[in-house]
């Protein structure tokens, strides 16, 4: 089994916002890990604008940084939903 592990952040976004970036839902009762709709909503503004004109370097390297955090938190949670699967496996 390859396990590919997400290349390491060099820094976040200045926008993100420390309190409450991440929210934490339940599906099948594995916990999934998503972006808060603070965060969603400055992205989809990033992306709305990107459409629309060139973002600024910095803008730009915000949005690189917001879809490096989305590259980790969908490896979190791959990473759980294979660890409930494996223990869900084991108890049958």
């Amino acid at each position: 089994m390859t396990i590919f592990l997400p290349p390491q952040l060099k820094y976040l976004p200045a926008t993100l916002p420390i309190e409450g970036a991440v929210r934490i839902e339940l599906e099948e009762g594995i916990p999934v890990f998503r972006a808060s709709s603070i965060v969603q909503n400055q992205i989809e503004a990033l992306l709305v604008k990107q459409q629309t004109t060139l973002l600024s370097p910095e803008e730009e390297r915000e949005l690189d940084c917001y879809e490096e955090i989305d590259d980790y938190l969908s490896f979190v949670n791959r990473m759980l939903r294979n660890l409930s699967l494996t223990q869900t496996q084991q108890s049958l």
